[in-house]
């Protein structure tokens, strides 16, 4: 095993923890709207790379590879793609968390990995095994269970799986420094969320203007807590190819599921039971097959 496939892992393994970890922060900001807690997500996602940027020395990096970076078309449309993409799973994340739909992202991103692994194919043209596409069908399976039941996707979890995947699809494309990254992604949508902010003290008042300290140092907080784990699997996407991605990614929600079931005490019900039932058998087939391979 040579020594960025070994870098890869320990980066794939802090970042699915600390994501699996993070509903308990957005847990801790319900008393705020979501579309708030994104806006502050980006704003300070921003500030905490800019400055640990100057805090290492490495400012003159970020300017070479933004220049690198939008001197072609291609390169410039994946990192614009990729912080819309991003901004849009963050936003449902927040979302769903506030709504006491824990259990339901936890399915999104245990579909994830199976996902990138389809995305791998399809774009990447990666070669999978037959156990492989049967993993794939035992995730679509695991969605028409709910369904039929249900009369209706699980859009939350659908939605956050594409998105994921395809982040991590434009990930591939782009050749940059970790802090490059994230702070080119975060400063394209930091407009936006700054004008939106400034849209609702315009319209009666924004967070700021009415927080407690507390809530202020969280919102503040959602920089590091953001951008660390977000540190983690760029600098993992670039050393891992697809297919490992997608077997790290079950980390994540394993925690998540835990914590919507046991802790917040969302309901787990036979057809939610049985749609779990078809996607972990399918991760089984996957993990399998990563092992004969």
């Amino acid at each position: 095993m040579d020594n960025n496939y070994r870098l890869g892992i320990f980066y794939g393994l802090g970042a699915y923890i600390l994501w699996g970890v993070l509903p308990i922060y957005w847990k801790l900001l319900q008393h705020v709207e979501a579309m708030e807690i994104l806006a502050s997500r980006f704003l300070w996602s921003a500030v905490f790379v800019f400055l640990l940027l100057l805090a290492t020395g490495k400012l003159h990096i970020f300017m070479q590879e933004t220049k690198t970076i939008f001197s072609t078309k291609k390169t410039a449309c994946c990192m614009v793609l990729a912080a819309i993409t991003i901004s849009f799973n963050w936003g449902i994340f927040i979302w769903a968390v506030e709504a006491g739909r824990i259990v339901e992202t936890s399915m999104g991103y245990y579909i994830g990995p199976l996902m990138i692994v389809l995305f791998g194919v399809v774009f990447l043209h990666e070669r999978l095994s037959k156990l492989q596409f049967a993993a794939v069908g035992c995730a679509a399976a695991g969605i028409a269970v709910i369904v039929v039941h249900n009369g209706g996707l699980p859009w939350v979890a659908i939605t956050l799986s594409l998105t994921f995947a395809s982040y991590g699809l434009l990930k591939k494309v782009i050749v940059a420094q970790p802090m490059t990254s994230i702070l080119l992604e975060t400063l394209l949508i930091s407009p936006l969320a700054a004008g939106y902010l400034y849209y609702l003290s315009t319209m009666g008042g924004n967070v700021y203007q009415s927080c407690d300290t507390s809530t202020l140092l969280l919102l503040a907080g959602a920089g590091p807590v953001t951008a660390t784990p977000m540190l983690l699997f760029t600098a993992c996407a670039r050393k891992l190819p697809l297919n490992i991605l997608g077997f790290l990614q079950y980390i994540a929600p394993s925690i998540t599921l835990m914590l919507g079931v046991f802790v917040y005490g969302e309901p787990f019900t036979s057809t939610i039971a049985t749609a779990f039932g078809c996607i972990w058998f399918g991760l089984l087939l996957f993990i399998w097959s990563q092992i004969r391979r």
